[in-house]
């Protein structure tokens, strides 16, 4: 066995590192890029066109039977001119979109509706809000805001925390299923409208008259879903600013972990060593290793399999029995060779197990003394092992 000096062994043992420290910089991009892609809008999940079960048309032919004139827009530059001073914009995951984007158009219409607000808008158009979890069922309004009031008990989906001086309505899973603001320029609000206003959903409970108090305030009402194309500013946000704010931290956090426990295992097995291959491992070492191994598993009976197998096959060439001799062919042999009770030597050689490390010793004891026994009376053939 070979061992470097220390310098080469260092520089092995630094370059271990580096391969380790590109690992999780792989495996952080992947999650990156993983985490953008969760983050795009999802196809014809709130599309006021749509008729499936994620789709919202039910909710837009409802308001045009109230008179509410709806357009849909699936590109910026049509929300943008179709917007007017009076209209309510509907404004579905705005993720592709900056945040001086995002700040411009809502301010163009006098009422907005976040139906899939993510943490980067809430941040953005509600001053101190942030996403508080999932609702946990069934609530009443908990609040004065007459649209809540008149729509009645719902269940939330995504819950918010209320900034100083909004409405919070629907308290539920430790924020709230509504949060309503005025602003200079007019009324916004950020409700999940993902389990309350498609298809699928709207007839439940109050999410129907909850959608048509909110949407339906104006004549005029744009309803517009984002695409990949829409950023303004060519500027993509950021991993950070689109996820939670316990993520980062959680990455960081299970960064740091994997390299503590990196040095750790590293400092317990000790520095690399290199080897000059082909190495001749001694027969003697093998042994002990594998016993070291058995001892710490505390598997008697699997070492006692070992002695046996091994006595048998010197035995049977001691007796010239030859290779396909079976056990009990061995055992017959070893009893007339010796003279005795085939099923003493039967017990020995395969029979009882042993269930502790001293049964394993007196086991060890027996088979050495029976191959001695028969040793004397037996010239083996051919050459050891």
């Amino acid at each position: 066995m070979t061992v470097l000096t220390s310098a080469p062994v260092r520089r092995r043992a630094a370059g271990g590192w580096v391969v380790v420290g590109v690992v999780l910089l792989v495996v952080a991009a992947a999650v990156a890029v993983i985490s953008s892609i969760a983050q795009l809008p999802a196809q014809g999940l709130l599309d006021p066109e749509s008729v499936g079960p994620d789709g919202s048309r039910a909710v837009v032919q409802i308001l045009q039977d109230r008179g509410v004139e709806v357009e849909s827009a699936h590109s910026l530059d049509v929300a943008v001119a179709a917007i007017g001073a009076d209209s309510t914009l509907v404004l579905t995951d705005a993720t592709v979109l900056s945040d001086e984007a995002l700040v411009s158009l809502t301010g163009l219409a006098a009422d907005v509706i976040l139906v899939d607000p993510r943490a980067r808008d809430m941040r953005v158009l509600f001053d101190g809000a942030a996403p508080a979890g999932i609702g946990d069922g069934r609530v009443d309004p908990g609040c004065n805001l007459p649209d809540a009031q008149r729509a009645g008990a719902i269940s939330p989906g995504a819950t918010f925390t209320a900034p100083a001086g909004a409405i919070a309505c629907y308290p539920s899973g430790g924020g709230h299923g509504l949060l309503v603001d005025d602003t200079a320029s007019g009324r916004i609000s950020a409700v999940d409208g993902t389990v309350l206003f498609t298809n699928q959903h709207l007839a439940d409970d109050g999410n129907a008259s909850l959608a048509l108090n909110l949407m339906g305030r104006h004549g005029h009402l744009v309803w517009y879903v984002p695409n990949a194309l829409d950023d303004a500013s060519d500027e993509f946000a950021t991993v950070g600013e689109l996820t939670p704010d316990w993520v980062t931290p959680a990455i960081v956090l299970l960064i740091v972990a994997a390299l503590a426990a990196a040095v750790w295992k590293g400092r317990r097995f000790g520095p690399l060593v290199a080897e000059t291959l082909p190495v001749t491992v001694r027969a003697d070492e093998t042994t002990a290793g594998r016993a070291r191994l058995y001892a710490r598993s505390g598997d008697p009976s699997h070492a006692a399999d070992a002695l046996r197998i091994a006595a048998l096959r010197r035995l049977a060439r001691r007796l010239s029995l030859g290779p396909a001799a079976s056990v009990r062919e061995t055992v017959d042999a070893v009893a007339a060779r010796l003279s005795t009770d085939p099923r003493t030597v039967a017990d020995i050689l395969i029979g009882r197990v042993p269930q502790t490390d001293r049964d394993l010793v007196d086991l060890a004891d027996q088979l050495r003394d029976l191959e001695l026994a028969v040793s004397p009376t037996a010239v083996p053939k051919g050459p050891r092992p």
